[in-house]
């Protein structure tokens, strides 16, 4: 006999962002020669950063499928998306990269979702923190 796993926004969260993740980081992976010139983002970058995505998505998954979701490793991927929101605008601001306007767009969008993630899960923590019995 299984047990469901109650949906909860903290779960919801993780496991949105673990789809987003791993999906884009597919795309990004596989079409890195396909995508860099339309996006003005040099291939490796796009590439790299895909490889980095599969993996990290599929730790996220674990983390939202557990009956007990770990404080640390949801501090941990806050963290990560953070970073991740930073680096992102840094690679804009910096200079590093000439992206076309849908390269900036795409940049921009994404790190708005990750923010969008990292704030969710954080909440979702908090909330759940506040539920849970001392």
């Amino acid at each position: 006999m299984t047990t469901k796993r109650p949906l909860s926004f903290l779960r919801l969260a993780l496991l949105g962002d673990a789809a987003a993740s791993a999906a884009t980081g597919l795309a990004m992976a596989g079409g890195a020669s396909l995508i860099d010139g339309l996006l003005g983002l040099p291939e490796p970058l796009l590439r790299y950063a895909g490889l980095f995505l599969v993996p990290y998505g599929l730790f996220v998954a674990f983390v939202g499928t557990r009956e007990h979701i770990a404080r640390g490793a949801v501090l941990a991927i806050v963290a990560i998306n953070v970073l991740w929101v930073i680096e992102s605008l840094a690679i804009l601001i910096g200079g590093w990269v000439a992206p076309t306007a849908l390269g900036t767009a795409f940049v921009l969008f994404q790190a708005a979702v990750v923010g969008g993630f990292a704030v969710a899960q954080w909440l979702g923590l908090r909330r759940d923190a506040r539920l849970s019995p001392a």
